[in-house]
């Protein structure tokens, strides 16, 4: 029996075979989902998506092409039940190159991707490279789709597109990155395209509810604006820095006629910088008909903290509107035996991965990994970056060894995207051209005179005071009523409190806390701050990230001089005290028990060097400046990508873009972080409960956020070994929810420890 012949297709009632992109368990075909249709409302969607900068018709042809290689027998056999696996996605790729050319290979690289992922254009790569995939032997095309798809004869550019002049090889490496943007760009516009339309022809099936097209809408941003604005007329006007943070509000917004490009916004610590550009970013997108509002967050452990503010700030549109994403349960599918339901069951699951929503709170991590991605997850919501106001918080945390990568994605968004991007931060990073090569140009200041605002808000005097020994340090502690330390690792951290633990206040603070358990001790701080008694609090860098407390002194260990600010941020917050009365205190680390990873010893060398320089304004403006364009020169070009992305792109031509490679090698964090849910309350308890029965986990995994702890990789795989940790109703969720079995192994004053000798090493690692 020849199997390739299984099933053949039946005529349509015009008499000519009938093609089908989908099927459903009914027989009879009559609820089956056609080719033509599913291929025109792909291209149709992709069109829309990709109008956002100018590519409406690039994208339409992608959408158009994708599943081409469902109009031959082979594959609808195995719609009707035939088990070989049938190749669906090189046909169209194959007629993008050989109709549109240059043009049609940016085209290519998604289509043949759309369900695998991204491949290289040439050369080495998981995935089978591009130009392979095009010489393959592949089933006989039907010439039926001639008939059905309306393909242009020929693809322009998107409109408007704007190349990048410079001459020499950084002009070259960036012309190549601008297509392989391109390229990744309109991949977003194809697979949420696919994926809503699948989506769509299941619900329907199913008879479920379309929650895009049933129910409320979503809030305008002008909605949004109008809560905002009722927000911000209750907040408090007296004391010393209210008037100021109104001031600067009332600067900022004044600004969002400015047409759409690059901005910065550069305000002191406490100066009311995180609703200034959310009220900015508002104004200028309602003026400039930008569709959404993403703020980029550098550290997970802040995005709900962050996305909280704007909740309560948008009143009670603020729970629709706002959306987190940040990954911190791991995702689980089917099994992959049967691939053609893999795939239709990864559609669904990914449905929400869009960003379709008003205001979207992520992290870096999810923001330039997605923009340097491969897989259809990740690529999916980069079409929905285009026609935004991209706030980038703390922007001076992007990494240095992904630096030159970043700005130039940066870059990028601003040219060809109609994409705002707000450098958000008390301590600018100096990345404008030309002393920074290939860097950013036209940035304009939001903030009303950066240099005399600083000088406003200056509240401590900081100053370097030497090496201390772990008995030095102690004995500053106990001195102190009212102290934070904020140390580089977690062991250091929890070695600082057992020498205080038995002071009155003493707190500790670390990540291998779960959040719950974080804002507990961080209530009982600010109230025992309050009422003005004794609190010794020690911290890791955590306390750095947006944390509102206010002590008298801090006392830092060495590190860069943004740290730094950040702490100092943590000191005389409100400006209640004298600023000789606050002082912010650097100190060196004798013992080598506490030795900094050697990239933070390289900012911590540098911030030695201004503080010497600035010794009387080391957080000035001119100081911070400083402080980059050092550690930016002693890094090198090299550093600041040290994978070199740009220079793979330097020679590379439409059909030879190394889209895999690129991705596999842009990691913002080397080393995975896996999630463990400790128990710590009735609440985690109850929804722990409730996971074995629910049909559905999205509002439990959502609940379960604050009380994760992540673990190195290779922790969290020794805890697995030893029983400490295991899955919650494993054979309905796999190993998505993964529970803190012995419960002795979480501390109340250190949360998550072991005692075995073998985890040193991977906690001393970790922050």
């Amino acid at each position: 029996m020849d199997l390739t012949t299984f099933g053949t297709p039946s005529p349509s009632s015009q008499g000519k075979t009938a093609f089908y992109a989908h099927s459903t368990p009914d027989t009879n075909e009559h609820n089956w989902q056609s080719l033509p249709e599913h291929l025109l409302n792909v291209g149709h969607g992709a069109g829309e998506f990709a109008a956002a900068f100018g590519a409406r018709e690039m994208a339409e042809v992608k959408g158009y092409l994708h599943d081409l290689g469902k109009y031959t027998m082979p594959f609808q056999a195995r719609l009707r039940g035939n088990p070989l696996r049938v190749d669906h996605s090189t046909w169209g790729a194959r007629i993008a190159v050989q109709r549109f050319g240059p043009m049609g290979h940016l085209l290519a690289y998604g289509i043949a991707g759309h369900h695998a992922g991204l491949a290289n254009g040439t050369g080495e790569g998981e995935r089978t490279p591009l130009d392979e995939r095009l010489k393959a032997q592949l089933p006989e095309l039907d010439s039926t789709w001639e008939g059905d798809i309306p393909l242009p004869s020929k693809v322009a550019p998107p409109q408007g597109y704007r190349p990048y002049f410079e001459k020499g090889q950084q002009g070259n490496k960036r012309n190549s990155f601008q297509l392989a943007f391109l390229s990744r760009m309109l991949f977003s516009c194809l697979v949420d395209a696919d994926f809503l339309d699948t989506e769509r022809f299941y619900k329907r099936i199913e008879n479920q509810p379309d929650h895009r097209t049933e129910g409320a809408a979503l809030p305008s941003l002008a909605m949004l604006r109008e809560h905002l604005d009722a927000y911000l007329r209750g907040m408090p006007a007296g004391g010393d820095v209210n008037p100021l943070r109104a001031s600067i509000l009332r600067h900022v917004r004044a600004q969002a006629e400015e047409a759409p490009g690059l901005f910065s916004l550069t305000v002191p610590t406490g100066g009311g910088k995180t609703l200034a550009s959310l009220a900015f970013a508002l104004d200028h997108a309602i003026r400039h008909g930008l569709r959404r509002v993403i703020f980029v967050i550098p550290f997970t452990s802040i995005v709900e903290q962050n996305a909280a503010v704007f909740r309560k700030a948008l009143g009670p549109l603020g729970e629709v509107a706002v959306l987190e994403h940040h990954s911190s349960f791991v995702e689980q599918l089917p099994p992959r035996d049967d691939p053609e339901k893999y795939q239709s069951a990864k559609k669904l699951q990914l449905a929400m991965e869009n960003w379709d929503a008003p205001i979207v709170v992520t992290t870096a991590v999810q923001f330039f990994e997605g923009l340097f991605a491969a897989r259809p997850s990740q690529c999916r919501k980069l079409h929905n970056i285009a026609a935004s106001v991209v706030i980038l918080d703390e922007a001076q945390t992007m990494p240095l060894r992904l630096l030159r990568p970043c700005v130039a994605s940066i870059d990028e968004l601003a040219r060809n995207y109609r994409t705002s991007v707000v450098l958000c931060t008390a301590t600018q990073p100096a990345l404008e051209a030309p002393a920074f090569e290939g860097g950013l140009t036209g940035v304009r200041e939001l903030a009303p005179e950066p240099a005399k605002l600083f000088q406003k808000l200056e509240r401590v005097r900081v100053r370097h005071v030497g090496a201390w020994s772990d008995d030095e340090l102690a004995e500053q502690m106990r001195s102190r009523d009212q102290v934070l330390c904020i140390v580089n690792n977690r062991r250091h951290a929890r070695a600082v409190y057992q020498a205080m633990a038995d002071l009155p206040g003493a707190r500790h603070l670390t990540t291998l806390m779960c959040a719950k358990h974080r804002r507990e001790v961080l209530d009982e701080v600010r109230q025992m701050l309050k009422e003005k008694k004794p609190c010794r609090l020690v911290s890791t860098s955590l306390i750095e990230a947006g944390v509102d407390v206010d002590f008298p002194t801090v006392l830092r260990a060495e590190a860069g001089l943004d740290s730094i600010a950040q702490a100092a941020g943590r000191c005389n917050r409100e400006g209640k005290r004298g600023v000789d009365a606050s002082e912010v205190l650097i100190f060196a680390n004798e013992s080598e028990d506490w030795a900094p990873p050697p990239e933070l010893t390289a900012y911590a060398q540098t911030a030695r060097e201004v503080l010497r320089q600035f010794e009387g304004d080391p957080l000035s403006p001119p100081a911070i400046r400083r402080y980059f364009e050092l550690l930016y020169w002693q890094k090198g070009g090299d550093k600041l990508d040290e994978p070199n992305l740009m220079g793979l792109l330097s020679s590379a031509m439409p059909d030879s873009l190394p889209l895999e490679t690129l991705a596999t090698k842009f990691r913002m964090i080397d080393s995975v972080q896996m999630p463990v849910i400790i128990a710590f309350d009735d609440t985690a308890r109850e929804a722990l409960r409730a996971l074995e029965h629910a049909p559905g986990c999205g509002g439990l995994a959502r609940q379960l956020q604050p009380y994760l702890v992540q673990l190195p990789r290779q922790g969290f795989d020794a805890l697995y070994k030893a029983g400490a940790i295991a899955p919650v109703t494993p054979q309905k969720w796999g190993e998505q929810f993964m529970v803190l079995m012995h419960q002795d192994l979480y501390d109340p004053r250190f949360g998550l420890s072991w005692d075995n000798p073998s985890f040193i090493r991977v906690e001393s690692l970790s922050w």
